[in-house]
């Protein structure tokens, strides 16, 4: 999608978008007289300019016009995000090659309109890599967007950060999106460092005999009923002062989860092909951060594992040893996301003595249970860490919702055998997940675990995603770290 802005509408063959705030609609005014027509074919059709609604017209001169809501009372961020989202979700597939949309009248200042910008390219994202018979009304037709009026500076706000934005998330929706016999620990790396190439980027991988000798009992444990080799993918991104200590971000990577030998029922395993959205994330963040040449330093760490029943598999009631020394009784191998988490916390504590570790994983079905797929839960050790991340939620449209931890909660896990046992009883299930981790943060460290098991994947559309990977988690941490570790 290419994405262009403008002071004044362009000449050509385009669809022209008119925003609508409620009944206000000042972008009608330049069209002359089709605009009493268009007024009345507008409240023909019941139209009220309500976020992502939106109607068409055609003009005597026979260009497509697109009047989309936005709502009487949305802020402009919001309403920018449903805007260009309306549009391509409209227009994408209807034989219109441009479509511009005109701000003029709007209280949109550079970053809402860079939004528009955003929205539409992120909705526009296809992967019909495996589509081999697309006829020809189904194949995308709209390739570019020019968006004119708006906030002075949109066109910097999109070229220095949102488009490193789309690309980081577009990455993360390719690698959840590819079925798991393409993409499996050694290719996840492979896919990742070609589309890092030339980003700035420091690239590290850990193999199977690496984390043996490192002590990664629990993440190895994981991994040993599969045929594919274990891999740790490290990012770093040195953007800030040299020695700085850094903000960590871990990613969940089990690139197909039958359960192991707890297996999951054949119904719907084949969504598990996402279980990697926490890696995903990550990986996509920091080629975000890369790509627009973020002043901080990060490293970001995604632990590749495949669970699988074989001979060889890990069994309930196994006990390993994690890198930190602690025991874990393994009782459920279905709860293997914090094994594998586990050890690159400790890991990642130990090499890059981080002041700041954030954890993206899709953990948990409870945390779907609880929270549906509007939000992700976040847990904390600390208060004003939650309360920035979700902000950060707020502003990035990838919401958070804060979930509790406690000793009480932390006692379920207690084990008799060893230190602790991989599950606690059925209820508060993502909150003991969350305990378990706790167990492997070090004093002084502030971190946060955040279960994004219902927002990875989306059997519907929403403004900015159609059905399948949103990419959740890329602009969370990117208006993280732009807000809290950037000067």
């Amino acid at each position: 999608m290419k994405i262009s802005f403008a002071a004044t509408r362009p000449a050509g063959d385009y669809a022209l978008v008119i925003p609508s705030a409620g009944d206000n609609r000042p972008g009608l005014a330049s069209i002359g007289d089709d605009g009493k027509a268009i007024e009345a074919a507008i409240k023909r059709q019941r139209f009220e300019g309500d976020a992502s609604a939106s109607v068409e017209h055609f003009l005597e001169s026979g260009q497509r016009l697109l009047v989309v809501g936005t709502g009487a009372n949305s802020k402009p961020a919001d309403a920018a995000e449903k805007l260009g989202g309306a549009i391509v979700s409209r227009l994408l597939l209807s034989g219109e090659k441009h479509a511009v949309v005109d701000l003029t009248g709007l209280n949109y200042d550079a970053d809402a309109t860079a939004r528009v910008a955003l929205a539409a390219a992120l909705r526009a994202w296809r992967y019909d890599r495996y589509k081999t018979r697309l006829k020809d009304k189904q194949k995308p037709t709209l390739a570019q967007v020019t968006i004119v009026g708006g906030g002075d500076g949109a066109k910097a706000a999109w070229d220095n950060r949102y488009n490193a934005v789309y690309e980081g998330a577009s990455l993360t929706r390719e690698l959840v999106t590819e079925p798991a016999n393409i993409i499996y620990p050694q290719s996840f790396v492979e896919r990742v460092i070609a589309s890092v190439e030339g980003s700035g980027l420091e690239v590290e991988v850990l193999d199977g005999p690496a984390m043996t000798k490192l002590g990664m009992g629990a993440l190895l444990g994981v991994n040993q009923g599969s045929r594919r080799e274990p891999r740790v993918l490290v990012l770093r991104w040195n953007g800030g002062t040299k020695g700085d200590a850094p903000v960590a971000l871990l990613g969940k990577g089990v690139t197909f989860d039958t359960g192991g030998i707890s297996i999951k029922p054949a119904a719907n395993m084949e969504a598990m092909k996402w279980d990697m959205g926490g890696a995903g994330a990550v990986a996509g963040a920091m080629k975000a951060l890369a790509l627009r040449k973020a002043k901080t330093n990060v490293i970001g760490v995604c632990g590749l594992v495949e669970n699988m029943p074989d001979g060889n598999a890990q069994r309930p009631g196994d006990v390993v040893t994690t890198m930190s020394g602690q025991t874990v009784e393994v009782i459920n191998t279905d709860a293997e996301g914090r094994l594998v988490l586990c050890d690159i916390m400790t890991w990642t504590q130990k090499v890059a003595k981080p002041k700041v570790m954030i954890d993206l994983a899709t953990l948990t079905g409870a945390m779907v249970i609880t929270l549906g797929h509007e939000m992700a839960g976040v847990f904390s050790n600390d208060d004003d860490l939650a309360e920035k991340l979700i902000a950060a939620g707020l502003k990035s449209s990838d919401r958070l919702w804060r979930q509790p931890l406690g000793e009480g909660y932390d006692r379920l896990i207690d084990s008799h055998i060893a230190d602790m046992k991989n599950v606690g009883p059925r209820e508060g299930g993502s909150i003991t997940a969350a305990q378990f981790l706790q167990r492997y943060v070090d004093d002084g460290v502030k971190w946060a675990h955040l279960d994004i098991a219902g927002m990875a994947w989306s059997d519907k559309p929403k403004p900015t995603y159609d059905k399948g990977a949103t990419g959740y988690g890329v602009r969370l941490l990117d208006e993280y770290i732009a807000a809290n570790h950037e000067g």
